[in-house]
């Protein structure tokens, strides 16, 4: 059996992303789909594959290279795209001994290869084509033999798999010209009763040739592996590769979850009353910001998990659709621990439980960690203070929301002082960066961390000033002095220890206040999330008392400028 595999195009509807990488390789399970096209035909009995290439080709002959299939692979690159009648037509001398197989590179099926090819045997067709129902391809007309019609039915036809049959006589037809559609050589068989349509129902099919089509796709795969539903999934292992079972996608439901601030969407998907989360991290492409955050979030959450600090599972994951699937923690946030119970005492006690992790994550997260996992910084540096923090305040919410024409360098002086006095005397091991409630879970009684991605070497003071001054909860002021006062007595400091502890904490606050207003108004304002402002009046409020507590004067233009907004 032969098989020919269309791989030539350049994948516009994947576009900016199919300028760095063909859409071949975009992979699913972590491997690309070509691979899965591949695979798929030799475990049908396919001995000799030919692959046309144009776009990026070098890319897709050097994966197929260095690959060890148990099977003839052919590369034809075409310096010109051909189109699919040209493609085939340009195989000819590999394909013209025997009925043999044509296959779109960008599918992912449950379709039976060997029923597809028995059917068409059996049949006096010069092709068979696998059609389906998907409202967003029909198009594809059958009469009562099954034979097809024509090919522009509209939403009352079938779609097309991008699987088919060809018998080599069908050469005998083709135009003498080296560019055309097969569809068009079709059409004109049509009346001859020469061309037949294979209906299939009850499949698993996706055509990944949108960003949305592709990460749908990956999303369904991981969870449906991670679910333990797929008893013959696509297995990241290529010894363990078997094919997709029939019908088994319609079993998971998925829901898409509430956002947040961050540009990920999120998932839950459930089968038979066993769930998982969907992270889509969106696209990323290797050496991109992207790929950056994705491989932080899989390296240090593996990495915390495997200390036991309490995390997610991370299950599954492919990078290049940059979809992870996670352990389910249900939907309770600390937040809405908090305004649900609405009692001081108990509000003490979860945050005292949560402090806990939180120097267990800072001293234990730290051990082993390697740097070149972070993203963005290695460290809580003091450039990253200043341009992060400080420049962020004054760009995103003194100009952005209070309109004020106000630059950063009229401050300068003042920020390098609170970012000298932020790093200094501080307890250094692995912070979190963004420890507030909505990042706390709380799971069957158990507290748990998520969003870690952006974790790196930094001061212990800046998490604990991150869960204290959080405006989603807005804590009593009493009650952050006495969660301050357990912090110190837990980590057993010294009197002069306590003091620098203090010190550190209190500039770790300020810088945490700065961030949090520069990041509600790039929020609300250029990503229009509006629900962002209604936490602005209790994060300036916050900056106030700040700035006010802040030991001696130093500070004085930023205190006149804070004090007006």
């Amino acid at each position: 059996m032969k098989a020919l595999i269309l791989a030539a195009g350049l994948g516009t509807r994947l576009l900016p992303y199919t300028e760095k990488l063909p859409k071949p390789l975009f992979t699913l399970m972590s491997r690309p789909v070509l691979d899965h096209a591949i695979q798929n035909l030799i475990r049908h009995g396919c001995r000799e594959i030919v692959i046309n290439t144009h776009h990026l080709h070098d890319q897709i002959e050097t994966f197929v290279r260095q690959e060890a299939y148990g099977a003839d692979i052919q590369l034809l690159y075409e310096p010109l795209i051909l189109d699919t009648g040209g493609a085939i037509a340009n195989a000819r001398q590999f394909l013209k001994d025997d009925c043999f197989f044509v296959i779109n590179s960008d599918i992912v099926s449950s379709v039976d290869l060997d029923r597809v090819f028995s059917f068409h045997k059996e049949s006096d067709a010069l092709a068979t084509l696998v059609l389906h129902e998907d409202k967003r391809f029909n198009k594809i007309a059958l009469d009562d033999q099954g034979y097809i019609r024509n090919f522009n039915a509209g939403p009352d036809g079938l779609a097309f798999t991008g699987i088919q049959v060809l018998d080599p006589r069908i050469f005998d037809y083709f135009p003498d010209r080296p560019v055309f559609s097969s569809i068009e050589v079709y059409q004109d068989l049509c009346p001859q009763n020469r061309v037949k349509g294979l209906v299939e129902k009850d499949i698993f099919w996706s055509d990944m040739g949108t960003p949305q089509d592709y990460s749908h796709t990956s999303l369904v795969l991981l969870a449906g592996s991670a679910l333990g539903i797929t008893p013959d999934p696509i297995q990241s292992n290529p010894k363990e590769r078997i094919r997709l079972t029939q019908n088994w996608s319609r079993r998971i439901q998925i829901c898409k979850l509430a956002g947040d601030g961050s540009d990920r969407n999120w998932f839950r998907a459930e089968s038979e009353s066993r769930t998982v989360i969907g992270s889509d991290h969106g696209i990323c492409l290797p050496e991109t910001d992207g790929s950056a955050q994705m491989n932080a979030f899989i390296r240090i959450g593996n990495h915390l998990y495997s200390k036991g600090i309490p995390v997610p599972r991370l299950i599954n994951h492919d990078r290049i659709s940059g979809m992870v699937i996670l352990e389910d923690l249900g939907d309770v946030h600390l937040e809405t621990l908090v305004k649900q119970e609405n009692n001081p005492t108990t509000t003490l006690e979860w945050y005292q439980r949560v402090i806990d992790h939180l120097i267990d994550f800072s001293v234990r997260g730290a051990q082993g960690f390697e740097l070149q996992w972070t993203c963005q910084t290695q460290t809580y540096s003091k450039e990253l203070i200043l341009q992060k923090e400080c420049r962020y305040f004054m760009e995103a919410f003194v100009q952005g929301v209070c309109s004020l024409n106000i630059d950063f360098h009229a401050l300068e002086d003042e920020f390098e002082t609170i970012a000298d006095q932020a790093l200094e005397h501080a307890f250094t091991g692995l912070m979190h960066r963004d420890m507030q409630s909505r990042n706390i879970m709380i799971h069957k009684g158990r507290i748990f961390f998520i969003d870690f991605q952006s974790a790196r070497i930094g001061p212990l003071e800046y998490d604990l000033a991150s869960l204290m001054i959080d405006p989603y909860v807005n804590l009593d002021t009493g009650i952050q002095k006495t969660l301050l006062n357990y912090a110190v007595q837990q980590l057993n400091l010294g009197p002069e220890e306590c003091e620098h502890f203090t010190c550190c904490y209190q500039y770790c606050r300020l810088t945490r206040n700065l961030q949090i207003l520069g990041a509600f108004g790039f929020l609300s304002r250029i990503k229009n999330k509006k629900i962002f402002e209604r936490y602005i009046p209790d994060a300036l409020a916050s900056l106030k008392n700040t700035i006010k507590e802040l030991p001696g004067k130093q500070l004085p233009k930023l205190n006149k400028l804070v004090q007006s907004l």
